[in-house]
Order: C-alpha cells, then structure tokens, then sequence
C-alpha cells in the first residue's frame, strides 16, 4: 500500500466499522422495542379476542397473497389498493364515534357540528391510544367497543378479498382479483395481522408519548399528528446537507488542485489488442438474458401500471384470474434486481481475466455453471410467486418456495439461499483473478484490493435478506430488508460501480493510476458515511424507537451531499469522451455514465431529498413521489449503469465492430427522455396531489378509491403511455441491437474487421 494512499485507506476503515457498529446497535434497540406481539388479545371480560398464532399466521397469510405487492403495511409497499393499517385505523375510528354519536344523539358522526364533534374525538383518543398492553403476562386488553370494531371490519376485509357481493367495484379499484383468499381461517387469521398492526400505529409506547409507528400514520381523529421530533430532526437533516455541501465542495476544490489536469493520451486503444480468453467469451450469454429480463420487466411494469386504469383488465382483456396485479408486480420488482445486477456481475467476469492477465483453470465452467444457476433462480422463483399468490401453496412452502412478501426480496427462501450461493460462486470467480493480479500488481494494488472488497461486498451482503424467519416480528423484518434494499443494492453496488468505472478509465489510459484510485477511496469513504447509517430513514415509522429517525435523518441528509458534486463528474465523463480519435468508440458507454450522473442528480438527489425529511416522508410514505423516487433511482442509476457496463463490456469483447451510430442515438435517448417522461407527467403529479390529501385529510384518504379513483387521475394514468411508448422504443431498440452484436460476433465477421483495422494501423 503506498504511502499516500494510507489514509484514504484509514477514513475507509474507519467509516466501515464506526458507521456498522452504530447499524448494529440500533438493530439491538430496534429488537428489544418493537411492538409487542401479545400472546392474546381479551376483552375486558377476559375473552380472547385472538391469539399471538393467529396473528403471526396472518402475517404469513398476508406474505403468501404477495404482501408489500399488494397494499401496504406502514407505508411500506404497492399503492394501488389502500394501506391496510392506515386504512383499518380509520375504519375503527369512524366505527366507534358513529356507535358513540348514534347513542349520543341518534345521528352519526359526520352529520354532528364541530362543537358535537369535539368531545367525542378526545374520548376516542383518550380510549385507542392508551398502551394496555400487559408486558408480565403478555395479553392485550382491549374495550368491548374497539372487539365490535373488530368484528366489523373483519367483516369488510373478508368480503373484500374473498369475493363478496357489493364490493366488486372496490376490488377493481384496488386492483385485487375476485377471490384473493378462498379460506374463511386464513382471512381470520390476516384480519388480527391487520389490528395488530393498526394497534401499534396508534398505540402510545408510554403516556403521553407518540406511538410505535412515531405517529404514523397522519390521523387527526385518533392524535396521529407530526410530533416536534419529526420537525427538529427534519431540520437539522437540512442543515447538516448545507454542511456537507459546503465540506464537500472545499475537499474537491483542495483535492483536485492537488491533481494533475492532463496528461497524455495512448495513441491507440489499450483494448484493441485484448484477446478475450474462454471464460470473457462466455458471459456473451449473460449479456442476452440481460436483454430478455429487461424486455420481461418492463412488459410487467405495463401490465402493473394498467392495472391502476382498469384494475382487473387489460384493454378489456380479463387478466387478473392468471396474472394478478400483486403478481405482475412482483415480477417487476424482482426481474429489475436480476437484470441489473447480471449486467454487473457479468461485467465484472469479463473484466476480471483481463486484469489478472490470465485464465484461470475451470474459470469457463464456473461460468456456465453460474449462468444455469441463474436460469433456475429466476424460473423457480418467477413459478413459486405465481402458486403462492395464486393460494396454491401452504403457508410454510409459500415462505420457502413462494413469496415472502417483502419488496424486492419477494422470491422464496429456498430461491433466496440458491442466489445467495451463486452471487458465493461468482465471488470466487473474481477472486480467483482478482487475488493474483493483487499480488503481482505496483502500481495499482490499492484500486484492485477496492475491487476485490466491493466484489465481497455483493457477494456476502446479500446474506442479509436470510436474517428473518416466518415468525419475525415486522419492525425486525423491515430492519434486515433494508440492509439488502439499501446496503446492498443503493449502497455496495454504487461502491462497485465506481471501482468499476475508476479501473475502466485506467485501462483506457484516460485516467492514472494514483488519480483514480485516491478517487475511489475517497468517493466510497463519503459516499458510506452517508449510506450506510442513511438505512435508517427507510425505518422512521416501523416501529422503531426516536433515535433512529435521529440517525437516520442526520445521515441521510449526508447522503445527498455528494450528487451536489455529480456536475463534476458529468463533465469529466464528457471530457473523456472528446479526447482521441479511438475513443469514439467509447462513446455510447461513457454517455450512459454522463447519464448516470444525472439521474443520481435527480433521482437520487432532487426526487430523494424530497422524501427524505422525516417531516416530509411522514406525510409522503406510501404514496406515488416514493416511485418518483424509485423509477428515477434504481433505473436511471443503476439501469443505466448497467446498460453503459454492458456496452462497455460488448465493446472490449469487439474493439473494432462498427456500430450504428443512429441506432446508438436512438437507444440512448429513448431510454432517458421515457423514464423523465413517464415519471414527470403521470407519478409525479398523482404523488403531490396525495401528499396535499394526506395532509388535509389523512393518508387512508390519499390512498382511498374516493381519491384516486376519479377521471382526472385517470387521464393522468393514462397519459404516461406517451412516455412508455418512447422508452419501450429504446428497450427493443437495444435487444435488436445485442442481437445483431452477438450474431456477428459469433458468426466471426468481427475479426475479419479487426484484421482490416490491424492493417490500417501498421
């Protein structure tokens, strides 16, 4: 390790293990504070009410019919349908002031004056917020008045997702199949997952305090109002970011006037010369199951989104008896992470033999074992989601090889242990390259050791999503989630992507060795700072105590700090690819890094920061600005990363094919001006109309069928076709052109080409 590069190295470990020992202490708290589960529920007379199995199996129920793709749990989910605990929360409400405004003054509660209103609504908050829960011998007593409550929304959810009459209407509107559940024990045992969860968003952790859910949902009729923890720490997170900005700013003005500005350019490419070995060879297949996934994806994402138009329908075609909404959502969700993360992982596999400058033995057949691999992962979780869903599966094969019901992590157990083992086998792949080329290597042994722990990372981080069990009380669940949603694919594979990146730039001969190294170490050093304790704002309302909107709100600002910087480095890509006549070549890949940077500028930056503020996110969570946020992160940043590797990696395993420059043009564009369009014109406004109903109102409200459900967001809806029309254009625009690649390439016409330009040169 040079010298130089020693405390770039410190700030890296130090960040590391500061920022996961605090993670680790506050999953502790989050642990011993959670939300009881009672083992009974009892009336005041004693009788149970329901019991800690009924309501864990009913979160189980609730997991199987596709969970967080289907409704939402405390913000956390789909938006079509409502959020269950919002939603049963005012129900309640509204069930127990009508019973008292009807005994009270013959009428119901709406049609009373505010003056009538009034005491009525203290009783209420007086009566729902007080925490009777009983930690010695762990039952929850209940008023007789909040068992009736029970009792008839029960009956709602039950006709509701079981397919009784009346409610066909609201079933279309929320997007739900006719018959989501078909048995009456099942559907008993989700309604107690439901109170349980209503109970803690508005349950007091103490007298006088705030609730589990920290007053989430917004509820004025039971006191769930913004607490003055959430105004002071979303405060501060705003100061902090200024704080950062201004930090950030003077390091990159100190450091880069410590940098060389130029310095001279091959006079031809580096790559020209490469000789792809077997294994390089090889991943040319994981390139087109890249294509396929996308083209399946974004199919899904259709079916999804027109769903919120027709509900059961698409054009008129009856879908939702063999692929429901929760269904095709899944899919979406799912096939995004694994088209995405093959484009890197495959990237990383060809890349990897060029810098050990070897082949090692078997490297091949590690490759194609991964590839089937890959191809059971996806096939046998795609089918498992769809029995589970579909109620064909127990509750204990749904959790194992069917749905788990959490976002992004849907596939089953059995599914997530087999991906866990093959991003293990692709971590051996690399390092089998990566360790050698470590030990030979001068003069860049620093930026190969950062490649070799960002590939770790990957491989082992996702080890987190196998940290709950059926029974995991949700605050904990939720917890681990996000150390795979956040950590592993916001935070380690952005690290390994500018590792990536800093290394391709070296190879080309755009970048020294010691420049980009210095940035890397200390563009992941910043960037964890933020990230890695930034997991935190994912959690501000799943039953976790204060600190961790403390933390979280602190650090997640620090997060955003960085992108203030990404013009910088838009220009840099900009500037790389003017230099040199060959580089041209690199033109399409380095313009989707240029992309990169700005959708992390808007995406990650403006879109959010804006969901960020626990203020902010109390009134937003679970509305449409979090897909705002969604679309234009994961895919404008991860996507488009993923689009530009696979490019790159296309381009070195050809230096010399000729590529359509129109067909490059229109690729580009149509991918970036439909994902702005499709997002700007219809999620977009849908979201701060919400937001402005959810602060009215309350979020049952923003989330109701009364609100979405009206002609204006309709044509809203349907107006993002103009966007996905364009995007879809740029989607098949570049499967034809993997195509077209792959089929010269393998036919050979490539190394005739290269054998003229070999000619040219000399």
């Amino acid at each position: 390790m040079k010298n130089n590069y020693k405390k770039y190295w410190w700030a890296f470990i130090a960040v590391m293990v500061g920022s996961f020992a605090v993670l680790l202490f506050f999953g502790r708290e989050i642990y011993k504070q959670a939300p009881p589960i009672p083992q009974q529920v009892v009336d005041a007379q004693g009788n149970v009410v329901m019991s800690m199995k009924q309501i864990q199996d009913g979160q189980n129920v609730w997991q199987s019919i596709g969970g967080q793709d289907i409704g939402s749990i405390w913000g956390h989910g789909a938006y079509q349908a409502p959020d269950w605990s919002a939603d049963y929360l005012h129900r309640e409400a509204m069930f127990i002031l009508d019973k008292w405004s009807n005994a009270k003054f013959g009428k119901k509660y709406d049609a009373l004056s505010k003056a009538d209103q009034a005491p009525l609504q203290l009783q209420l908050q007086d009566m729902i917020r007080k925490n009777t829960y009983d930690a010695a011998t762990k039952k929850l007593t209940v008023p007789s008045v909040r068992v009736e409550a029970f009792k008839s929304i029960s009956k709602h959810f039950t006709d509701l997702f079981m397919g009784g009459k009346g409610l066909h209407e609201l079933r279309q509107a929320y997007a739900l199949k006719e018959h989501t559940i078909y048995d009456a024990t099942r559907m008993e045992d989700m309604n107690a997952f439901f109170f349980w969860t209503s109970w803690a968003c508005v349950t007091e952790r103490s007298a006088g305090g705030v609730s589990y859910s920290n007053n989430w949902p917004h509820e004025p009729l039971v006191g769930n109002e913004a607490t003055s923890s959430l105004l002071m720490w979303s405060l501060f997170s705003v100061v902090i970011l200024i704080a950062g900005i201004l930090f950030l700013s003077f390091f990159h003005a100190k450091e880069e006037d410590g940098m060389e500005e130029e310095h001279e350019l091959p006079q031809q490419d580096p790559m020209f010369g490469l000789k792809p070995t077997p294994s390089m060879k090889a991943t040319l297949k994981y390139f087109w199951v890249v294509a396929a996934l996308f083209v399946l994806q974004v199919g899904m994402g259709a079916l999804t989104a027109h769903y919120g138009v027709e509900g059961q329908a698409f054009f008129g075609l009856d879908l939702s008896a063999i692929l429901p909404y929760a269904v095709t959502r899944s899919w979406h969700l799912q096939l995004a992470i694994l088209w995405i993360a093959t484009s890197w992982l495959a990237t990383g596999l060809f890349i990897a033999p060029a810098v050990a400058g070897f082949e090692p033995k078997f490297q091949k057949l590690g490759v194609d074992i991964l590839f089937v691999a890959l191809f059971i992962v996806v096939g046998g979780s795609m089918a498992g989601q769809w029995f589970s869903i579909m109620q064909k599966m127990g509750l204990t094969a749904s959790f194992w090889f069917g749905h788990q019901g959490y976002e992004y992590v849907e596939l089953g157990r059995f599914w997530q242990i087999l991906l866990f083992a093959g991003l293990g086998i692709w971590l051996v792949l690399m390092g089998r390259c990566l360790v050698p080329a470590i030990k030979n290597a001068k003069e860049n042994k620093s930026l190969l050791t950062m490649f070799l722990i960002s590939s770790a990372a990957i491989g082992l981080f996702y080890g987190a999503g196998l940290m709950w069990g059926r029974h995991t009380n949700l605050s904990m669940a939720e917890y681990w989630r996000w150390w795979v949603v956040h950590l592993w694919v916001e935070g380690f594979f952005e690290v390994f992507a500018t590792v990536v990146i800093a290394f391709l730039f070296t190879r080309l001969g755009l970048v020294k060795v010691e420049s980009a190294t210095k940035a890397t170490l200390g563009s992941a050093t910043i960037f964890l700072f933020g990230g890695i304790l930034g997991t935190f704002h994912h959690l501000y309302f799943t039953g976790t105590p204060t600190g961790v909107m403390a933390v979280g709100a602190a650090f997640s600002a620090l997060e955003i700090a960085p992108l203030s910087l990404l013009g910088f480095e838009a220009y840099s890509y900009y500037k790389q690819a003017k230099k040199g006549k060959w580089l041209q070549r690199y033109k399409w890949p380095i313009n989707y890094f240029i992309s990169v940077a700005f959708w992390n500028g808007l995406g990650a930056g403006v879109f959010g920061f804006l969901i960020n503020p626990p203020i902010a996110l109390y009134y937003m969570q679970g509305l449409n600005l979090t897909p705002v946020h969604g679309h234009t992160a994961l895919f404008g940043v991860y996507g488009m990363l993923g689009i530009g590797l696979t490019l790159f990696s296309l381009r070195a395993m050809a230096p010399s094919m000729e590529w359509s420059e129109r067909l490059m043009k229109n690729i580009f564009w149509s991918l970036n001006i439909g994902l702005l369009a499709m997002t700007v014109i219809s999620i977009l406004p849908i979201g701060i109309a919400q937001t402005f109903a959810a602060m009215d109102v309350g979020l049952w409200y923003a989330r109701s069928a009364e609100f979405l459900q009206n002609p204006t967001f309709q044509s809203i809806r349907w107006s993002r076709v103009f966007g996905d029309v364009i995007f879809t254009f740029g989607l098949l625009s570049l499967v034809y052109f993997i195509f077209t690649f792959s089929k010269s390439y393998l036919t050979g016409k490539t190394e005739a080409a290269k054998t003229e330009k070999e000619e040219e040169l000399v």
